[in-house]
């Protein structure tokens, strides 16, 4: 019976000879899934889009759009070769055709959108990978092909650039009736369209994701009964569209999915109602599992219909394995896919059949069947009940383990930054109620004073010949300056060389001129206030300028002429040179730079090597040993004083540098900001030896000492550390009373670009640390001169007084700190290895061994004090070189007052013997 309702069915689509619209659909999705049909389809569209971009590239940059208008049009009539002209485009004719087709003749500049289209359709196909969804796509590109065209028409009244369809729909709807209006009404649809598509359709899709799920499942479940419920149509006669429409009304009642089986099943009680499987309200894998268990209760060993398939005798034979009776006490197993061993003709046959199908029916329970293995219970069945269930739960259990991972991978991620201050959590940054404050001052300078100075300096300069055309006085806490703009042909170094003139006539002592002033064009003179107004360290603390700074390592300099605070970065400086005289506010305007710095770091962040030759200067500073000191290890003080111990402490700065300049390379970082930041962000591993950077601040108070005592010593690490160490948060603050060549080197002042000096003795001084002059006219008591590149600004320091310091030292000092200070890197030196002995061997001379031999050589006179002098070394030293060269042969032995012998005659034999000595070494 069933044989025939297929055979019937067969014949009567061929006899009508067309394939109904479903067919064509799965004829079209199987082409289309074909690789080769892919790869060229995907091929054509990319060098469709391709050609497309380079036509209308062609048609408006090239100009080519006019030019080929006339040949295209004639191409089409035939004309083309009858012309003799040759098309423009870059492409040739086909460029020329498509730029006509698509911008002239259909949507102008818009046109480009297609390009967009056919690349998206080319690399679907090539890569089967969605760029953007094609429905999508094909909207947005509908509405802005319209949209723009016709905008661009509005604009420009010609059809080269909108295209035929803006052009009419432009100049046939739009303007006859009102330009402006429609403008408006065009932008508004645009800005309400994007409006919808933000909010209302991302609704519905969030809607539709999170539904997603459960009407996925519902549906795979339809088609799964419903290709269960195909066999069976065929079987009763039943048209395939008929078996549809039942199928629909039967699995989208209000009732739920109806679990099928055949009529003919003699174990089916048709007394009793056809059992539901499941609830659509219900869970959808909940769902998928009882039908999975129900389906396995009622399914029973399939027979194949051997009525259909034995033709010719040739029988087919299932490849299953046999199975138990199922009982009461026996759980079911779960069907193997039933694999029908057929023979060669029997496949031939089969293969002419449209369906391609075995017609499997339900076999009667008593049904004898000899088992082989026990199968295993339901519970444990693992095979696939229909391949759209698993695909479905699968789908669901891996969407679920996926958002479970992508959750713990988020947590895991939001690690808390590392924060390096919580080491002393407590700790409490000091406040200004510990500076003294002073009662408020009035403006010191009164306008007599200011008419009166004004008045002789016009005087002055008129007896000179040289008239004055405007003249403004600024007002500073130590200075006024007043700034003249001179008459027309007056020389600005004729003003410049009346300086002593004007301080004579203004009977006053540091008048300083400024031709010109950098920036205004006009000249100044700064001419000292009878009463000065003092600085006070509490407001510089009080002023927004500095609670509101943003600078690494902010200092306090003081205040300008304006009255304002002065600040600068030290980080960026990076290093500060200073001089001044004796009692002209050095000393205090240390303090005050550490001052403000401890106010605005924490202990964490920043460390000082206080060096104090002078033993007083610094010694404040000891309470805070513990917060913001760093010392070699066994350093029994915090502040160096000993001129051995200064020099382990630089070479020890310079071995911290070197580590600091490793750790940064293994962090690919180029200075120590960055480094921080990886480190707080936990990107470093701190087993690696990386660890959290503090600036570092060596603060040397007096330098002539040590140029003095030590000399190249001192200098060769300042300097290096001046060249090198600003990267990784090393800073320089140096200060000297004697600027001068001796004591400020070349090689020390060509890496400190930052000057600062207050008032020195001589003209030869200012400009040894300023290389100008002025720091000689200067008033004292904190009146100084900052110089940074070409910029020099005069300032007045604020006042620290001694109490002031020891009550924020003791602040810090009482709190809690760390167990110890910071430690440096031990510094082996050559103390150390030496001694007392005699200078040692060869392969243990001193650094200086082959500068000094060439020093003997040179001069041919073997003293220790040439080398004491010309190397700037200490006796001890010098004597062991001596000691040093009398071994390696150069000098002769000792011979009393005298000097010793140099026994090598010239420098050539020299460079030979030491080239001799470091190949033997």
């Amino acid at each position: 019976m069933a044989k025939t309702v297929r055979e019937n069915t067969y014949k009567r689509k061929n006899d009508s000879g067309r394939l109904s619209q479903n067919e064509f659909m799965q004829i079209i999705s199987l082409l289309l899934k074909n690789k080769n049909v892919r790869f060229t389809l995907g091929l054509f569209f990319l060098l469709l889009a391709m050609a497309m971009f380079g036509a209308f590239t062609s048609y408006f940059l090239g100009g080519t759009g006019k030019a080929d208008q006339s040949l295209v049009e004639a191409f089409w009539n035939n004309k083309l070769t009858q012309s003799g002209a040759e098309v423009q485009n870059w492409l040739g004719l086909t460029g020329a055709i498509l730029a006509h087709t698509f911008v002239f003749k259909g949507f102008g500049i818009a046109a480009y959108i297609l390009v967009v289209i056919s690349f998206v359709l080319g690399w679907r196909f090539l890569n089967n990978v969605t760029l953007i969804r094609l429905s999508r796509l094909m909207r947005v590109s509908i509405f802005f092909l319209i949209w723009i065209s016709t905008l661009v028409a509005l604009a420009d009244r010609s059809a080269f650039v909108s295209g035929a369809w803006g052009f009419e729909i432009a100049h046939t709807f739009l303007i006859p009736l009102f330009k402006s209006f429609f403008s408006v009404v065009i932008t508004f649809a645009v800005l309400a369209w994007f409006v919808v598509k933000t909010f209302a359709y991302d609704d519905y899709k969030k809607y539709v994701s999170t539904n997603n799920g459960i009407v996925k499942t519902i549906s795979d479940a339809a088609k799964s009964v419903r290709y269960e419920r195909v066999d069976k149509n065929k079987k009763t006669g039943k048209t395939a569209e008929a078996g549809n429409d039942e199928d629909h009304k039967d699995l989208f009642s209000d009732e739920g999915i109806i679990l099928e089986v055949t009529d003919d099943d003699p174990t089916l009680d048709k007394t009793k109602p056809i059992e539901r499987v499941t609830k659509i309200t219900e869970d959808p894998t909940e769902a998928i599992k009882k039908e999975r268990a129900s389906k396995l209760r009622t399914t029973r060993r399939p027979k194949v219909d051997t009525e259909d398939l034995s033709e010719d005798n040739e029988e087919v034979v299932p490849d299953m394995p046999p199975f138990k009776n199922p009982t009461s006490e026996t759980p079911l197993e779960m069907p193997k896919e039933v694999s029908p061993k057929r023979t060669r003709r029997s496949t031939e046959k089969l293969s002419k059949r449209k369906t391609g199908k075995l017609d499997l029916e339900l076999t009667d329970e008593s049904a004898p069947v000899t088992p082989q293995t026990p199968p295993p219970s339901i519970d444990k069945v693992t095979e696939k009940v229909n391949p759209f269930f698993e695909k479905a739960i699968q789908k669901d259990i891996n969407f679920k383990e996926e958002a479970e991972h992508n959750r713990e991978t988020k947590e895991e991620k939001k690690l808390e930054a590392y924060d390096p201050t919580l080491d002393l959590s407590t700790y409490k940054f000091p406040t200004a109620d510990l500076l003294n404050e002073l009662p408020e001052m009035k403006r010191q300078v009164s306008n007599e004073e200011l008419e009166a100075n004004k008045d002789r300096i016009v005087e002055t300069l008129s007896n000179y010949g040289i008239g004055i055309s405007q003249i403004k006085a600024t007002i500073g806490p130590t200075v006024t300056l007043y700034e003249i703009i001179p008459e027309a042909g007056v020389r600005i170094s004729k003003i410049k060389n009346l300086e002593d003139d004007i301080a004579l006539s203004l009977a006053a002592l540091g008048i300083r001129i400024i031709a010109p002033i950098p920036g205004k064009g006009t000249i100044g003179i700064e001419v000292p206030n009878k009463r000065r107004e003092v600085v006070t360290m509490r407001s510089i603390m009080e002023d927004e300028a500095f609670k509101n700074t943003k600078a690494s390592l902010p200092i306090v300099l003081g205040k300008t002429i304006e009255n304002k605070v002065f600040l600068a970065d030290l980080a960026k400086m990076p290093h500060v040179l200073m001089a001044g005289a004796t009692g002209q506010g050095k000393s205090v305007g240390l303090n005050v730079f550490l001052a403000t710095l401890i106010y605005k770091k924490h202990p964490a962040e920043l460390k000082f090597v206080l060096i104090d030759p002078k033993k007083v200067e610094l010694a404040l500073f000891t309470a805070i040993e513990k917060h913001f000191l760093a010392t070699l290890p066994d350093s029994e003080e915090a502040i160096i004083t000993d001129n051995q111990k200064v020099i382990h402490t630089l070479n020890s700065l310079c071995l911290e540098m070197d580590n600091r300049y490793n750790l940064l390379k293994d962090a690919l970082c180029r200075n120590i900001k960055e480094y921080n930041q990886k480190f707080t962000q936990r990107k470093l591993n701190p087993k690696k030896g990386h660890k959290f950077m503090p600036y570092i601040v060596l603060v040397i108070d007096e330098l002539a000492d040590l140029m003095m005592t030590a000399g190249k010593e001192v200098e060769q690490p300042i300097a290096r550390l001046a060249q090198l160490a600003r990267a990784i948060g090393i800073h320089l603050v140096v200060a000297t009373q004697r600027p001068s060549v001796n004591v400020i080197t070349g090689v020390i002042k060509a890496n400190f670009p930052a000057r600062l000096s207050f008032k020195v003795t001589s003209k030869i001084d200012s400009r040894t640390i300023l290389d100008a002059g002025g720091a000689e006219q200067l008033v004292g008591m904190g009146d100084m001169l900052f110089s940074m590149g070409a910029e020099m600004i005069r300032l007045q320091g604020a006042f620290l007084d001694t109490p002031e310091v020891e009550r924020v030292c003791n602040f810090i000092g009482d709190q809690q700190g760390y167990p110890e200070a910071y430690q440096l890197p031990e510094f082996h030196g050559e103390d150390n290895k030496g001694g007392g002995s005699a200078g040692g061997s060869v392969g243990d001379r001193d650094e200086l061994f082959d500068e000094a031999a060439r020093i003997i050589v040179m001069h041919q006179q073997g003293s220790t004090s040439l080398l004491q002098r010309r190397l700037k070394l200490g006796y001890n030293r010098a004597g062991r070189l001596i000691d040093q060269l009398e071994q390696a042969g150069i000098v002769g032995p000792f011979e009393g007052s005298k000097a010793r012998e140099v026994l090598i005659p010239d420098e050539y034999s020299l460079e030979r013997l030491l080239n001799e000595i470091s190949n033997n070494s």
